[in-house]
């Protein structure tokens, strides 16, 4: 007879193997993105107001930086992905994810036009709601890297 804390444990385990799955889809496909001329064009407002990333587009442009930016984000959705082999590896992915979303997390106060001027209390604009969703992915990160440093201890 099955408790609810076994019922409880197989909705954690479900639940965590699709947000770790959704998380590396999402890295894995806008990872992809960034080599594409469009993609080049819509992340220039981000990254050239970011003191972080300004100078790094200075020195290597904006084709090179935002493929160095997908590579990222490609190798992060790898080692995430790879929790079921090498949960170690995954851990590193988690972190870099983790770094990764609290960087453009702060894309909200370096970004021109993130904020509604004007309509009192602070409005996101549509800049604004793109970046605040990078939030979840945050938490996503933090929850994955948790459950593989438990995995990786395990082993």
């Amino acid at each position: 007879m099955k408790t609810r804390h076994d019922a409880t444990h197989a909705l954690q385990s479900i639940g965590t193997s699709t947000l770790r799955s959704a998380l590396a889809m999402n890295l894995l496909w806008i990872g992809a993105l960034k080599f594409e001329d469009y993609e080049v064009e819509n992340i220039h407002p981000l990254v050239s107001s970011s003191p972080l990333f300004a100078p790094v587009l200075k020195k290597l442009g904006e084709k090179k930086t935002a493929r160095i930016v997908g590579m990222t984000e490609i190798a992060l959705a790898s080692l995430i992905a790879a929790r079921p082999l090498a949960p170690r590896l995954s851990v590193l992915g988690g972190l870099g994810a983790v770094g990764m979303f609290a960087t453009t997390l702060s894309f909200l106060f370096t970004t021109p036009g993130a904020w509604q001027e004007g309509h009192g209390a602070p409005k996101l604009s549509m800049v604004g709601q793109f970046l605040v969703k990078d939030s979840v992915f945050l938490g996503a990160s933090l929850l994955v890297t948790a459950e593989s440093l438990r995995a990786a201890r395990r082993r």
